[in-house]
């Protein structure tokens, strides 16, 4: 509870002065639907900007007609720069949505056919591409166990045991 509580204050100090590059990745197993619901939280201008280099394409968050091209941008963008390993062996995640809430741009995704899960090996390199100072913080929960870490550029693998 403390974890979460200081995430949220550090959050809320990003959202008033945006000199740090930061994304939270939540991986949460649920295991009534044999699920892995991935959530990542970024800032919405670090997403545009890193979208448009990846994609080539102006990109404009908050513009409702270009929903489907975001999406199809943020498939192929976090597929590439977040690889995940369940149980050792790879998976696939596919998106569901996104949404904006003030500053920032929630992005969601979910792995199917997932009913028990001992390990979860990270590689994350989000928005690394776009800044050296990013710092990805990685969620991890399953079995009521929420395990957390931080991955600061360069460094971009970290594994979770359960």
């Amino acid at each position: 509870m403390v974890n979460i509580m200081i995430q949220w204050m550090l959050i809320g100090l990003l959202n008033v002065a945006h000199p740090f590059f930061m994304s939270v990745i939540d991986i949460n197993h649920n295991a009534k639907e044999a699920t892995l619901e991935i959530s990542v939280r970024v800032f919405s201008d670090d997403l545009e900007k890193t979208l448009q280099q990846f994609s080539k394409q102006k990109i404009d968050i908050a513009n409702a007609a270009q929903k489907e091209l975001i999406e199809k941008q943020l498939q192929a963008y976090v597929s590439q720069r977040l690889k995940l390993n369940v149980n050792g062996k790879p998976v696939n995640f596919r998106i569901l949505g996104y949404e904006q809430q003030m500053e920032s741009t929630w992005c969601y995704f979910e792995i199917e056919n997932q009913p028990l899960i001992n390990t979860v090996d990270v590689d994350c390199s989000l928005l690394y591409d776009y800044e050296s100072n990013q710092v990805n913080i990685v969620h991890v929960k399953t079995k009521g166990i929420q395990k957390t870490y931080k991955l600061d550029y360069p460094k971009r693998e970290t594994s979770f045991r359960f």
